[in-house]
Order: structure tokens, then sequence, then C-alpha cells
């Protein structure tokens, strides 16, 4: 059986795409919320703990409100919050996001060692799109943040950035959309390129864990099967969701 997280009120817990920087709960809830996510990741073997510096975190959405464009998202406050807090948690040295379009859910995984927000020292953060116009924009909204470039978007396939990646991948972020008859099922092309790449020890996050969960079930298969990975959980949260993986 599938191990999952899930909150009470993750169908009501609803943003406006629109206004991605709209506060929809008390702080103190949403970090209730996640403190409980981080819980359940930790028990189930997937981080090592559940502490991560929140003042941080603070600051890398005050930088994010302040200096990116976004025309929509669909990240929410708490799942801004839990990418931030498993990167900050995990501090993987090399990352790969796969669909990253105007570079928030990027920022979301490589703003815990970048900017304000920085807790760890990284050393390669990769945020992949494959439509050139959205790569751009993602580019100039990263480097307002992390001037040293030690994170950066590449107008790219990242099925083929992926294999290619001449280093081990230490997280690797899943948000593509392979396009009509594909969708969301393009994770597991992605996740099989990486394959070889991830050590033991890597994490990787499936965004849509619940809004595309019809998309994904060979994916499903395939991360909870204990012959190539140690342990998966389904989290929860929200109407998007995400499955959070070890290997």
């Amino acid at each position: 059986m599938a191990l999952t997280f899930q909150t009470d009120d993750w169908q009501s817990y609803k943003m406006d795409y629109g206004q991605p920087h709209r506060e929809l709960e008390p702080l103190e809830k949403e970090i209730a919320v996640v403190d409980a996510a981080l819980g359940a990741l930790r028990e189930a073997g997937v981080l090592p703990r559940t502490s991560y510096d929140q003042a941080k975190m603070l600051a890398h959405r005050k930088a994010v409100a302040e200096l990116f464009e976004i025309p929509w998202t669909a990240i929410t406050p708490r799942m801004q919050r839990l990418l931030y807090a498993i990167n900050a948690i995990a501090q993987p040295q090399n990352v790969i996001a796969a669909g990253v379009f105007c570079g928030n859910t990027f920022i979301s995984n490589a703003g815990a060692a970048v900017g304000p927000g920085a807790s760890y020292t990284a050393k390669s953060l990769i945020g992949v799109e494959i439509k050139p116009n959205e790569a751009e924009r993602a580019e100039r909204n990263v480097r307002r943040i992390d001037p040293t470039g030690v994170a950066r978007v590449v107008a790219a396939d990242a099925i083929e950035v992926c294999r290619n990646f001449p280093v081990p991948i230490h997280l690797l972020y899943l948000d593509a959309d392979g396009g009509p008859g594909v969708g969301k099922g393009i994770y597991l092309t992605i996740l099989q390129a990486a394959l070889d790449k991830l050590p033991p020890g890597a994490i990787v996050l499936a965004h849509n864990s619940v809004n595309g969960a019809g998309q994904l079930q060979r994916y499903f298969a395939f991360v909870r099967d204990k012959a190539s990975f140690g342990e998966s959980v389904n989290v929860i949260l929200d109407g998007e969701g995400l499955e959070v993986t070890v290997r």
C-alpha cells in the first residue's frame, strides 16, 4: 500500500492562481501543516530531520514576491514552504528541476541554497524549461535573486539534460508536461533518463500527485517499487499534491 500524508482540509485549501502571494491561512497553521508533513517524511526515512530555518524561508518568500514576474502559479504557500524545507533539510548539491515555467517552482527548491533564503551552499542548481520564451523569463527572475549563477535556467528538453548530466543528481524535481496524450506521464520518462545519476539518498519530487494522478499511475508504480527506491510518500496538503521519493 502506498504511504500517504493527507491533511483534513486539502480539498478546501484553494488559491487563486493569479494571486500567487495571497495569504490563505494564518502563518502558524501553514507552518504546523508543513511540519506534520515533514514529520511523516522523516518517519518514512525520506528525510533525516524536520528542522529548517523558518526566518530564512520567509526571507526567500519576500524576495520572490518582490522580484519575480509570475503570471500565474499553482504553487500554494504550503507547497512553497514544503519544497523549500525539503531542500533546506536534504541540502542537495546538484539539482535538476524539470518544467519550471516562470521559475517559481524552481526557486522554491533552489531558494534554500541561493539568495536571501540560502541556508547551505550548493554546486549546481538547474531549472529546465522546454519553451524558450518561458525559459528566458525564468532565467531573468532567478538572476534577480541569485547573482552567482549557481541557480540557472536553461531552455532544453529535460530528458536530454538528465541523460547527459555529467555529475550525480541529488534532487530531481518533476513538473513538466509532455503535451497531448502524454501530459504528466512524461515524469517517468524523465526519471528513467536520470536514474543512473541518482545516488543512494537522492530525492525525487513529483508535483501534481493529486490532480495529475490519472496520468501518473505508471510513475507511481515505478517509484513505489522497492527494487529501485527506498520509500515514497504521497504528500497531500493541497489540491496539487507532491510525491516524495528517496532512492
